[in-house]
């Protein structure tokens, strides 16, 4: 039991761990946004994007392996076949691995981080 205790990942750690393995994968610019206040479909959202089809399916796949090595298997993945936007959902943590003209013209970054800045900011005040 102490071992599964030590295996088991939290939402930030697995977050983390995709991020690295996108960087691993040359994605470029990974960040984790954490939504855990803004919505109740993940904690957190991973989010790159590599410069060809071909290297955002490698970078899917690096995370893929990566979170399987720590017993996380992600429960849906979508886009693959198409590689302009590929969804990795493991429950409490979303990756979005994109190509740059589709991680531009969706712009979660935009849509998510500001929100939880103005939320911090009114906490604060």
């Amino acid at each position: 039991m102490a071992a599964d205790a030590k295996r088991r990942l939290t939402p930030l750690q697995l977050a983390r761990l995709l991020r690295s393995a996108a960087a691993e994968k040359k994605a470029w610019d990974p960040v984790v946004i954490d939504v855990r206040d803004q919505t109740s479909v993940a904690d957190y959202f991973v989010i790159c994007e590599g410069e060809t089809d071909r290297q955002v399916r490698a970078i899917a796949d690096g995370m893929v392996q990566a979170a399987k090595e720590r017993d996380r298997r992600p429960l849906a993945v979508d886009g693959y076949s198409d590689a302009g936007w590929i969804l990795l959902d493991f429950d409490s943590v979303l990756a979005h691995v994109f190509l740059p003209g589709e991680r531009s013209y969706y712009d979660l970054e935009s849509l998510w981080a500001p929100a939880a800045k103005r939320r911090k900011r009114a906490a604060s005040a």
